[in-house]
């Protein structure tokens, strides 16, 4: 195919007409279509309604506790046991919450800006401007965090193999109000990428060469588990390298079972060094009297040993649509040479770059017809995409035959808005 950029003008102005026409006919649809939010469908959240079982009448923890009373900041023991499986890390590093993994990175963050991780007077408010390196394209829910407390960001590439190393360590050893680095290492957020074993064991070993001493990595594994094909992307342990690197207090790991079992009502782990944890714990006391552990012990024992037979079924409700979301992005863009995408092998997301100074446009073109996407500039710091290229495209929530239509449409937008800025 020839790209849209090598055809005449006469055959631009040709194309142009033709989707201008099926832009019109779509606009009297009114449709209401939306991928924008990265949520399980209801058929997901069927696949964990034998959770309401898995008590039984049986309060009983493995350790004897009645899970229906108080206690227990750090969670179950077969709950830790559970976040460890995730987070590949021993069970005794890990603390096992509520449901919501961005309180505890807030709980995290926080804690290091006022007070400090380590019970030893460092705090990043100490520094003149404490700052965060944000991975870009990245999640939003990281910048938006980030920014709530105050804390600057400096963004930098991610590769295919994860952020830039090069841009990193040029910002980490030079720059002592270089705090940390937020990192979706596995199917990140949401180019789909997973980290290297070359990038995890550099990661491990930045506390080592930061200016700050109380530099800390941020690492968010959301997608420990969300495979679309199996065998799975394999992720290198980051604790293991912190290990080697003796940097394990300044490791600090995120998981939940958000996209697990119950988006609402999961359960969230913290996994780092025991300082850390020590640390946290202090800082939770004066909040909770502990966890949710009914809701832990029902986790525990509906996941034991079948992570993986839960995630198949997931997965086989959701490699359709992402094939669906690929299928249609080769057949409707592919040649034109007016976007790129990114080909997941797990996660929630794919991620597109439509031409320079269109992303907003093609958003809104969208929007106008009744297809809602993540608007433009969320995958970046302060919603600023500073070549206002990346569109995120959430297929997980909608149903197939309404992701098709959606799909067809996004693609006619990308069309659209190119061919039109050529014209112009």
């Amino acid at each position: 195919m020839t790209t849209l950029a090598n055809k005449s003008s006469e055959e631009r102005t040709s194309l142009l007409q033709d989707w201008v026409k099926q832009y019109e006919l779509v606009s009297g649809n009114r449709l209401s279509l939306d991928l924008s939010r990265g949520k399980p469908a209801a058929d997901q959240l069927a696949l964990s309604d034998a959770l309401e079982d898995a008590i039984d009448g049986d309060y009983r923890a493995k350790d004897g506790t009645d899970v229906r009373n108080y206690g227990g900041l750090r969670g179950l023991p077969e709950t830790r046991a559970l976040g460890a499986e995730l987070l590949d890390t021993p069970a005794a590093q890990v603390m096992a919450g509520g449901n919501s993994s961005l309180a505890l990175m807030h709980l995290v963050v926080n804690t290091a800006l006022e007070k400090g991780l380590w019970q030893d007077g460092r705090a990043w408010q100490k520094a003149d401007a404490p700052t965060l390196i944000t991975p870009v394209p990245g999640y939003d829910r990281h910048f938006t965090l980030t920014e709530a407390l105050g804390i600057k960001m400096v963004a930098v590439d991610m590769t295919d193999d994860g952020p830039n190393m090069d841009q990193v360590r040029s910002l980490v050893t030079h720059d002592p109000n270089i705090k940390g680095i937020w990192n979706v290492p596995k199917y990140s957020n949401p180019t789909g990428c997973t980290y290297s074993g070359a990038v995890v064991d550099q990661m491990a070993q930045l506390p080592n060469d930061a200016a700050a001493d109380d530099f800390v990595i941020l690492w968010d594994n959301a997608y420990a588990v969300h495979d679309l094909e199996f065998p799975g992307t394999g992720l290198a342990s980051i604790y293991e390298a912190s290990v080697k690197h003796n940097t394990e207090d300044h490791v600090i790991q995120f998981a939940s079972t958000s996209k697990i079992t119950f988006a609402g009502a999961g359960i969230a782990f913290i996994g780092s060094g025991s300082t850390v944890l020590d640390s946290l714990e202090n800082e939770l006391q004066h909040m909770t009297i502990g966890p949710d552990k009914v809701n832990q012990l029902r986790h525990s024992r509906f996941l034991a040993g079948r992570i993986e037979q839960h995630m198949r079924a997931h997965a086989e409700l959701l490699k359709p649509k992402f094939d669906v979301v690929l299928d249609t992005l080769e057949r409707e863009l592919g040649g034109l040479g007016i976007a790129e995408w990114t080909r997941p092998k797990g996660g929630y997301f794919v991620s597109l770059d439509v031409g320079p100074g269109l992303a907003k446009t093609v958003i809104q073109l969208a929007e106008n017809v009744g297809l809602t996407l993540t608007p433009a500039g969320a995958t970046f710091p302060h919603g600023k995409d500073p070549e206002d290229r990346n569109v995120r495209i959430a297929p997980t929530f909608a149903a197939l035959d309404e992701l098709t239509e959606a799909m067809l449409i996004l693609t006619l937008c990308i069309k659209l808005a190119t061919a039109q800025g050529m014209h112009d």
